[in-house]
């Protein structure tokens, strides 16, 4: 059990008041009107609320010297993090010319009546590269490739595929220039209609070359139904596409590649066919940040002391990203600006190391101490700036916040100019914003910091360790590597999604934790792990889960009413954030059973009846459903999720919604 907190004084108020009135009588038995109409009782009452507020204090005592404590260890508050989103740029129009956006550019949301507009800002510079079409080559599986860039020209039909189109056949398109991060635009005109495929899930994926392999690229609208008709297709080019050499030709790659077709999709049954293409971008794909980058700000003079401390105007420095960078003028200016690196202690720093710790909640630098040594001597913990350099932060990032956690489409106004930038949106929620942590979450934690000694022994200190690494992981579990042998663990991370509408119904997409979020554990765990010990950081295995359901209203009800509350709780139940039986997120492992969700349906619908109800296995990627089944088992690595429910009502007249 915890060691009891002492109490140093228990006397409240009334206790304290009773008490004077016992002096009183004591002291003055002449005073016999002690009722609180009496001028003196009146002086009485304010002094014991006086006294009784002073107690108070000085019970707080034991809790100020646990913090003092904590301060001592070196537990110091995570700042808060900046939420991302991919932002794209979309021209006026195709230009002849590269259009620039430099690093920094801010985008926002729409302003509303009592909110204000939340500000992102770009982290790099983009190049939105103009486009064309050079090249146009058919590579069929397992043949050798062919150049029809001038059958194309002559106006001639040029067959995609193989004329028994095979998983594999690709045709080329080569480009002037690689063009990352770029949105293309491919138009065709194709002549063959009606070739088996459906035009909704056609059996083909776009790729892009980056230089070593073929990387799978978005797609937005694709208005010829794979290749079925005249139209455009926009492709989301990946950053690390790059020029190559093909086929004796250099050009920047993407390719159109026919893919085997899943459990009842229709294949090709014959090749279509390309009679006119062109290439050309309509904008560019960038990550924005809530945060703002300051630069050159001045903290203050050395005063040549050691354990000198300066403190920045608009904290916190945000740690998600870069380091914030520190820097110390020479005192005749011969030397310029010198770079001090931010350390988390000085416990292993040299007398002449320029070193500085940050505490980056409060926005604090501290220069190195001096420690007066037991014979006497005194040690410097690293190098002190000399007397009258100046020191200033040459760049570092504020801002972050659970504020940044807008939804998809949110971000649609551009607040920088740039010109032939026509409009601004984000295909996906931006998510990862944080709030800072607060004193009593630092005093929970400060428990396990002292047990692991940033150690990463135990499945919970490997949760806890990837928790401080990625504080936007809603979800983190660590679970033994099948097959991998008893050195091995597998760190399943839960993404913070945010759903497009504002309710419970996620995306598959929404789930999958952003490349940074899982290199930041994936380093934090390396540091930190046991020798001989392999970590593999990854999304959980999810299970999608389609309920279909028939229900009947009571007398009066409102079947479109009791539809949406069905749906509402089907999403909000088997939810891995927020659903379960105790609205913490799924549980780990937790089948899903007829019988409860029998009972979500009528907790959620009161008086209606459900009259059939049927759960259905689903593929999360393809969305295809199995067998129905009254019990959905799944294995201790594996998460469940709502994949397009079914609830058909119908009224007590038989309409239905």
């Amino acid at each position: 059990m915890p060691l009891p907190a002492p109490n140093l004084d228990d006397r409240r108020f009334q206790q304290l008041v009773d008490e004077a009135k016992r002096y009183v009588q004591q002291r003055a038995p002449e005073w016999t009107d002690h009722n609180v109409s009496d001028p003196g009782v009146t002086l009485i009452e304010t002094f014991a609320y006086l006294v009784d507020q002073l107690l108070y204090r000085l019970n707080r005592v034991p809790e100020k010297n646990y913090l003092a404590f904590l301060d001592l260890l070196g537990i110091r508050l995570f700042p808060p993090a900046a939420a991302r989103a991919e932002v794209d740029f979309w021209l006026s129009a195709p230009q002849d010319d590269t259009v620039l956006l430099p690093s920094g550019t801010e985008v926002t949301t729409m302003r509303g009546e009592t909110e204000e507009a939340v500000v992102f800002a770009t982290t790099a510079e983009l190049r939105v590269l103009p486009s064309s079409l050079e090249r146009l080559v058919a590579a069929p599986h397992g043949g050798e490739q062919t150049d029809r860039t001038r059958t194309l020209a002559e106006g001639r039909d040029v067959p995609c595929f193989q004329s028994a189109p095979q998983p594999g056949d690709a045709l080329l398109f080569g480009l002037p220039t690689a063009v990352p991060r770029c949105i293309v635009a491919i138009r065709l005109d194709s002549r063959v209609e009606g070739i088996g495929v459906d035009p909704r899930q056609p059996p083909l994926v776009w790729e892009a070359w980056n230089g070593s392999a073929w990387q799978q690229c978005e797609t937005g609208e694709d208005t010829t139904g794979g290749l079925n008709r005249p139209g455009e297709i926009l492709l989301y080019v990946p950053a690390g596409h790059t020029v190559s050499t093909s086929g004796g030709s250099r050009a920047g790659w993407l390719r159109c590649r026919v893919t085997e077709p899943g459990p009842g999709q229709p294949f090709y049954s014959e090749s279509p066919t390309v009679r006119e293409a062109s290439v050309f971008t309509v904008g560019g794909t960038m990550t924005a940040e809530h945060a703002q980058t300051l630069t050159d700000v001045p903290l203050g003079t050395s005063e040549g002391v050691p354990g000198q401390a300066f403190r920045l105007a608009r904290p916190p420095v945000l740690l998600d990203g870069e380091p914030p960078v520190v820097e110390v003028s020479s005192v005749s200016g011969t030397e310029g600006w010198q770079r001090w690196d931010v350390v988390d202690s000085f416990g292993r720093s040299a007398p002449e190391d320029r070193h500085v710790t940050l505490d980056a909640t409060a926005g604090e630098f501290a220069f190195p101490p001096a420690v007066r040594e037991a014979d006497g001597t005194l040690r410097h913990y690293g190098a002190v700036p000399p007397k009258g350099a100046q020191i200033r932060v040459a760049r570092y990032r504020t801002g972050g916040g659970p504020a940044g956690n807008v939804a998809r489409g949110a971000i649609s106004v551009l607040r920088s100019s740039v010109p032939y930038v026509a409009r601004v949106t984000n295909r996906e929620a931006a998510r990862g914003g944080v709030a800072g942590e607060t004193v009593d979450n630092a005093k929970m934690r400060a428990p396990d910091a002292l047990r692991m000694q940033e150690r990463a022994v135990t499945a919970q200190d490997h949760e806890i360790i990837a928790r401080q690494a990625a504080p936007s992981a809603a979800r983190v579990r660590c679970v033994p590597a099948s097959g991998g042998g008893p050195g091995s663990v597998r760190v399943l991370v839960v993404p913070d999604a945010v759903a497009d509408e504002g309710d419970d119904r996620l995306r598959f997409e929404q789930l999958i934790p952003s490349d940074q979020v899982l290199a930041a554990i994936t380093e934090a765990l390396d540091e930190r792990r046991l020798i001989g010990t392999s970590v593999a950081v990854e999304p959980p295995a999810y299970q999608g889960v389609t309920v279909v359901a028939r229900l009947t209203t009571a007398p009066g009800g409102d079947p479109d009413a009791v539809r949406e509350a069905a749906l509402d709780a089907l999403y909000r139940y088997l939810n891995p954030l927020t659903g379960g039986p105790d609205a913490t997120g799924w549980p780990f492992g937790r089948p899903v059973q007829y019988g409860e969700i029998f009972g979500v349906l009528q907790r959620a619908t009161g008086d209606t009846v459900v009259e059939e109800l049927r759960l259905f296995p689903a593929d999360p990627l393809t969305g295809r459903r199995g067998a129905p089944t009254d019990r959905l088992d799944v294995t201790a690595d594996t998460l469940v999720f709502s994949h397009q429910h079914q609830v058909a009502v119908a009224g007590p007249d038989g309409t239905r919604a």
